[in-house]
C-alpha cells in the first residue's frame, strides 16, 4: 500500500470524523436545524469506496457528508448548507440530507429509505444505453434491503444487465431496531446472492473497502452486469442526533470501537514508517479547515424568498 494512499486516507477520513464532531456542537448550539444524521465510525466505508469508485455516478443515502468530502466537496460549502445558508452545496434549501452536486456526478442524499435504488438503476440503464462503462454506484443501510424498492432494483439490475455497485452499509440498526427483529439473518447478501456476485468486507478496514470497491468497478465496467458489496461496520452515534442510542449496549458499542477505523491507518502508516508527527501537524491542518467551515457558514447570507422558485424543472413555462 503507497504511503501516498495511506495519507490521503487518513485526511478524508479524520476530517469527515471532526466535520461532524463539529457539526453536532452547531446543532446542540441552534445553527443547525432539522435532522442530523452522524457517519462517526463508518468513515472507512464513505472514504474508501468514494477513493476507488473515482468516476461514475454516485447515489448516496442521507448519511453522506463523509461521503460528499470523499467525493470531491468542500468542507466549507457542505457546512454552510447544513446551515441552511445560500453558500451551501445546495444553496440551503437541502439541509443535511441532500447534498446534491452533478459537477462531481454527485446525486444526494435521499431522504427516502431505499428512495434512491431505482433512481440509480435508470441512471445505470441510461450508461448502458449511451455505450458507457463507468456506471454507478449506489451506498445504502441495512434497513433498506427490507422495501420493496430495494428488491424491484436487484431484479432489474440484473435482467438489464446493468453496470452499477449495490453498496450495503450494514450497520445492524434500521433507526433503532437491531437486524435481528426485521432479517431472518445478519448478512444481507443472501438476498441477493441468487441474482449477482457478492462481496463481504470488513467495513471498520478502509483498505477492504477500498480494494472490493475497485474490483467491483472493474466487474461493471466489463459489462459484466451489477455487483453486491456488503460492508459489515458501526456507527457510533445514534440514529440521528435526537437519538441516544440507549438501546445498544456499551459492550456491543466497546468492540467496534476496539477496531477504530481511523486508528487501523495510523497504525498502518505508522508501520510503514509515516513520522508521527506528520499526523500532527495533518490534524491542525484539519482543525483549521473546520474552523473556517464553520466561520463561512456563519457569516453567509441566508436564502432570499424569491430563491424558492428557482432551480425548477418547467415544462411548457410551468413549474413541476
Amino acid at each position: 500500500m503507497e504511503l501516498t494512499k495511506i495519507k490521503k486516507f487518513y485526511y478524508l477520513m479524520k476530517l469527515g470524523r471532526e466535520f461532524e464532531i463539529k457539526a453536532k456542537q452547531e446543532y446542540m448550539k441552534g445553527n443547525i436545524a432539522g435532522f442530523l444524521h452522524l457517519d462517526i465510525g463508518q468513515e472507512a466505508v464513505s472514504v474508501g469506496s468514494m477513493l476507488a469508485f473515482d468516476k461514475g455516478d454516485v447515489f448516496a443515502h442521507y448519511r453522506e457528508h463523509i461521503l460528499a468530502l470523499a467525493r470531491g466537496m468542500e468542507a466549507k460549502y457542505i457546512m454552510a448548507e447544513l446551515f441552511g445558508k445560500k453558500t451551501g452545496i445546495s444553496k440551503g434549501k437541502g439541509g443535511s440530507m441532500h447534498l446534491f452536486e452533478p459537477k462531481l456526478n454527485f446525486y444526494g442524499g435521499d431522504a427516502i429509505v431505499g428512495g434512491h435504488l431505482p433512481l440509480a438503476v435508470g441512471c445505470a440503464y441510461a450508461r448502458k444505453i449511451q455505450g458507457e462503462n463507468s456506471g454507478v454506484f449506489v451506498i445504502f443501510g441495512d434497513g433498506a434491503t427490507n422495501s420493496g424498492a430495494f428488491f424491484e432494483s436487484i431484479n432489474n439490475a440484473t435482467t438489464q444487465k446493468l453496470p452499477i455497485i449495490f453498496f450495503l452499509e450494514n450497520n445492524q440498526y434500521a433507526i433503532g431496531t437491531h437486524i435481528t427483529q426485521t432479517s431472518p439473518f445478519k448478512e444481507q447478501y443472501h438476498k441477493v446472492k441468487s441474482f449477482m456476485p457478492t462481496i463481504q468486507v470488513d467495513g471498520m478496514n478502509v483498505f477492504e473497502v477500498y480494494n472490493s470497491v475497485i474490483k467491483a468497478k472493474e466487474y461493471i465496467e466489463q459489462g459484466l452486469g451489477p455487483i453486491f458489496i456488503e460492508a459489515d461496520t458501526y456507527r457510533y452515534e445514534g440514529h440521528s442526533v435526537a437519538d441516544a442510542g440507549k438501546y445498544r449496549s456499551e459492550e456491543e458499542l466497546n468492540i467496534y470501537k476496539s477496531k477504530d477505523a481511523i486508528q487501523q491507518v495510523i497504525n498502518k502508516g505508522l508501520e510503514l514508517e509515516i513520522d508521527k508527527t506528520w499526523f500532527e501537524e495533518t490534524d491542525k491542518k484539519i482543525e483549521k479547515e473546520i474552523d473556517e467551515a464553520v466561520e463561512f457558514a456563519i457569516n453567509s447570507p441566508q436564502p432570499n424568498d424569491n430563491d424558492l422558485f428557482e432551480d425548477f424543472y418547467e415544462i411548457d413555462g410551468k413549474i413541476i
